[in-house]
């Protein structure tokens, strides 16, 4: 069964640099958005990520190929059928002067009114609908001037809802918002996505929340090659280390982190378990030094002895690292003092 909702056929896109120069970003792309999916789509600034959603919305016409929503050409769509199957966030805040959220939200219904603008019973239904689909009964009243980045970006996509679009389509959505909220931003269209059974796609930086949450990503490199898969296809083809991976920074396979090349001060033996030690080796690890461990002093041999250890002694009422080398103990209280220590140790 083919769940496809938009699809692209050799889509070639680009813009135009002067009257007589297109620059092309990426070419040959054939892809689909299915219904009940959340797709991420990522890459490196300057990729062409808003250049492919805006093809995708119909907003800018592409070099070459087609994009066909439910079968029909977007490019040929009249703007009242398009808007009512297609609904699109954008990044830049839109100056909505006095409105109160839920009039911004009532925008979305729009395409579906008759000449005065008017709501039917339908209607008010749909929108109070989307108002709570996005946990926003409590904004609705506020003027949207007044609304936090998070509270706004919350009413925008009730009111892309309220359009009742079969495809979502946002522009960096999660952009201006803190952990929490991107979090809750991210976890929010995965379960629109499943519950509407729409296509969600979304261009996002927020890598470390698309490898966890996006069913599938596509992955835009510089050189124009669209890359298309579950995140840990792609992680494992070596595609994402690959499109990352720049001067000073590597993706690390292992972890699923990023990491920058750091100057190598030396190697550190590190003894200890739970969260104390987990958190003790990513400090060493971000300043420089290259950490392995052991699981208790006696296995170390006499060579590595000669090195620095690190025992990492914790208990319910507190942390403490006891540092050994050249026979020598010294003990310190944090990280932070732990970390100085060694800088002086290896001076």
């Amino acid at each position: 069964m083919n769940d496809a909702i938009l699809t692209t056929h050799n889509l070639t896109i680009g813009y135009k640099t002067s009257r007589k120069t297109i620059r092309c970003v990426a070419s040959d792309i054939s892809v689909s958005l299915l219904a009940g999916e959340l797709v991420c789509l990522l890459g490196p600034n300057g990729a062409g990520k808003s250049t492919l959603l805006r093809s995708l919305a119909g907003m800018q016409s592409p070099i070459a190929g087609e994009v066909r929503l439910l079968g029909d050409n977007v490019y040929k769509l009249v703007p009242q059928d398009l808007a009512k199957r297609l609904s699109l966030v954008l990044t830049e805040k839109v100056d909505v002067g006095m409105l109160s959220a839920y009039t911004l939200v009532t925008l979305g219904r729009y395409p579906y009114t008759d000449w005065w603008g008017n709501l039917t019973p339908e209607d008010e239904a749909i929108v109070h609908w989307a108002i709570k689909s996005v946990g926003a009964v409590h904004l609705a009243q506020r003027q949207v001037g007044e609304l936090s980045d998070g509270e706004r970006q919350k009413i925008m996509i009730a009111r892309a809802l309220a359009q009742s679009p079969i495809v979502m389509l946002l522009d960096e959505p999660t952009a201006f918002l803190d952990l929490p909220r991107r979090v809750e931003i991210m976890q929010l269209l995965r379960q629109l996505a499943q519950e509407n059974n729409q296509a969600i796609l979304l261009s996002t930086h927020d890598l470390d929340l698309a490898l966890r949450l996006a069913d599938k990503v596509w992955l835009l490199s510089t050189n124009g090659i669209l890359h298309v898969g579950a995140p840990e296809d792609l992680v494992l083809s070596g595609a994402f280390a690959d499109t990352f991976r720049s001067e000073g920074v590597e993706f690390d396979v292992a972890s699923g982190e990023f990491h920058l090349h750091l100057p190598h001060k030396g190697e550190i033996n590190v003894i200890g378990e739970g969260i104390a030690s987990v958190w003790t080796i990513r400090a060493l690890q971000r300043v420089g030094f290259r950490v392995k461990q052991a699981e208790n002093s006696s296995l170390l041999t006499d060579a590595t002895q000669t090195q620095i250890l690190v025992e990492i002694i914790s208990n319910s009422v507190q942390v403490l690292w006891r540092i050994t080398k050249n026979k020598t103990v010294y003990t310190h209280h944090s990280l932070y003092a732990l970390i100085k220590f060694l800088d002086y140790l290896i001076l």
